[in-house]
């Protein structure tokens, strides 16, 4: 991800059928984004990527603990008008990334309880439920549970084989 990026993805992030489910629910306004992104480019630990379908923008990935562990936290979301399927094309990019390329021993995510298409995602391309942090996200009206995923390069390995 580059500054030239942060119109489009402050974009993507801003969408209501984005934003619903982000831990940060409210609209984020431009000199945030790039406070955030300036904060970022300064963090060792942390990636800010793109993904691209036939060479346009598609999704952002982001990965933290990137120099200080071989566990690495994810968080993404594909362009709300992106087609049906783009989720699993970044996921299995974006996974390789930190596998293969990366060399990770575990990728962790953290969904909230409610995001049910989230929970499906994890489930499917191969995370497991590691815990549930109860009443642990507050939206500003409701507590909500947070679910803990992980995948093992080992696990996600054996199923590329």
């Amino acid at each position: 991800m580059t500054a030239d990026d942060l119109p489009r993805v402050l974009q993507w992030r801003n969408h209501p059928a984005v934003r619903e489910y982000m831990f940060t629910r409210r609209e984020i306004d431009l000199d945030e984004h790039h406070r955030w992104f300036e904060r970022s480019l300064a963090n060792p630990a942390r990636e800010l990527l793109i993904y691209e379908q036939h060479h346009a923008p598609m999704g952002f990935v982001s990965f933290d603990g990137m120099t200080d562990s071989s566990v690495v936290e994810w968080g993404f979301y594909v362009a709300p008008d992106a087609s049906r399927g783009t989720g699993r094309a970044l996921g299995r990019v974006a996974l390789h990334h930190a596998f293969v390329c990366g060399r990770r021993h575990k990728v962790a995510a953290r969904t909230i309880a409610t995001n049910a298409r989230a929970l499906r995602f994890h489930s499917a391309i191969g995370f497991l439920q590691e815990g549930k942090l109860r009443d642990h996200f507050f939206d500003g009206a409701d507590y909500h549970d947070v679910i803990c995923f992980g995948l093992l390069q080992t696990e996600w390995q054996s199923a590329q084989d």
